[in-house]
């Protein structure tokens, strides 16, 4: 870790004053600035990725949702920048653009999803100038392609994908998570957790410009969530749940060996490249060019600290994990501690907070991982973006 970027309270925060509850984190490449979707403050986080130093937090009008209590009902939640354009998803199936260039709303469109409930996270497209936001508390859970006036930030939904059986033939039974947008293929392609009545199957579902569902990708034993593009037209599936070597959800209390994993997939023929072991379970996955490695924010890692109240357990105070994998060998390199930090009853209650969001930077290899409110880590104790890399570019220019 080379430093934390502490993150204030704001007015509207609505987690004891403190940073505890985000979801998720994207750098803009082109401008090497970083963006979280900070749900506590009701903000995006804007982070200059080149210096670590926080530069602002974006408010939007109307006003983010903020944590509810309840992630399906809250924001913000997924953040997708294409400069000078900022583009965010919301409660009440909001997605708004920003314009990054005075902070002003500039736009706001509805993906006409259940009352109240979240749109979630993003891909976006910038050839076609088309996004893909999905709303994943919905029953059945979908996609929506929004068409993008790039020169004037403006949205317009243009089609929904309802991932259920009658509509697609992808029968999404828990929800849909990542989607990432590839401009080799020219698809869109997203992560389903599980398809069908067993919680061991899951699938990637490739996705045209156009709306139509051509393939399904099945994957086992994974609930693939996170997403990302790889350097070979391949993708890296993050896996959302342990299973265990007898092919059943893992317990911490019986003994049965855990089997954590994370899958390599081509993203051509849906063919499984690598199995990857000994990676914790999480949310978002990266991949950083700029060092070749695969980056996973493993939150729920069986090397967690646990306790079982009344047999059931709970996640308690402690590491959780960064993974790093070499997306050219396809192996696991190293695990790197992060923090969970677990809710709190009483005068002082507060949401737990899992460190499931991650995010680099191809121009120093610096990868950002954000922490709940603690005092663990240096200046963190209102919460902080932690910051990871192995210091050769700075070490290399001093000398």
């Amino acid at each position: 870790m080379l430093k934390t970027v502490p993150i204030p309270g704001t007015a509207a925060n609505t987690t004891a004053g403190k940073m505890y509850v985000f979801d998720i984190s994207f750098v803009d490449q082109s401008t090497q600035t970083y963006y979280l979707a900070d749900r506590s403050n009701a903000v995006v986080d804007v982070v200059d990725a080149r210096t670590n130093e926080l530069i602002t937090q974006l408010s939007a009008t109307p006003a983010f949702k903020g944590f509810t209590g309840n992630n399906g009902t809250s924001g913000p939640n997924g953040v997708v920048a294409a400069f000078p354009w900022l583009f965010v998803t919301d409660a009440n199936s909001r997605v708004v653009t920003i314009d990054l260039r005075n902070g002003k709303t500039v736009a706001d469109v509805s993906t006409g999803g259940t009352p109240g409930l979240r749109a979630d996270e993003m891909a976006y497209d910038p050839r076609d100038g088309l996004l893909m936001a999905v709303n994943n508390a919905d029953t059945p859970p979908f996609a929506t392609l929004i068409n993008v006036n790039k020169a004037t930030g403006a949205l317009m939904v243009a089609k929904r994908i309802s991932f259920d059986t009658m509509d697609t033939g992808v029968n999404a039974t828990n929800g849909a998570e990542q989607p990432v947008w590839d401009p080799v293929s020219g698809k869109f392609y997203v992560s389903i957790p599980q398809i069908g009545p067993n919680a061991k199957d899951g699938a990637v579902v490739r996705i045209s410009t156009a709306g139509t569902v051509e393939a399904q990708y099945p994957i086992e034993f994974c609930s693939p969530a996170g997403l990302t593009l790889g350097p070979n037209v391949d993708l890296l599936v993050g896996c959302n749940t342990v299973f265990d070597t007898a092919g059943n959800l893992w317990d911490s209390t019986k003994d049965v060996t855990a089997a954590p994993i994370q899958v390599i997939i081509d993203a051509w023929t849906g063919k499984i490249d690598a199995t990857v072991p000994g990676v914790g379970v999480g949310d978002e996955v990266w991949f950083n060019s700029g060092d070749g490695n695969y980056y996973t924010a493993s939150s729920t890692s069986p090397l967690r600290p646990t306790e079982v109240v009344a047999g059931t357990p709970l996640t308690a105070q402690g590491a959780a994990i960064l993974g790093v994998i070499d997306a050219r060998d396809q192996a696991l390199k190293q695990l790197v501690p992060t923090f969970n930090v677990p809710a709190t009853t009483g005068p002082t209650a507060h949401a737990a907070s899992t460190a499931h969001s991650v995010a680099a930077n191809a121009g120093n290899n610096h990868v950002f991982v954000p922490l709940g409110a603690n005092n663990v880590f240096p200046d963190c104790v209102t919460g902080c973006i932690a910051v990871y890399g192995t210091g050769d570019r700075e070490e290399t220019a001093a000398r």
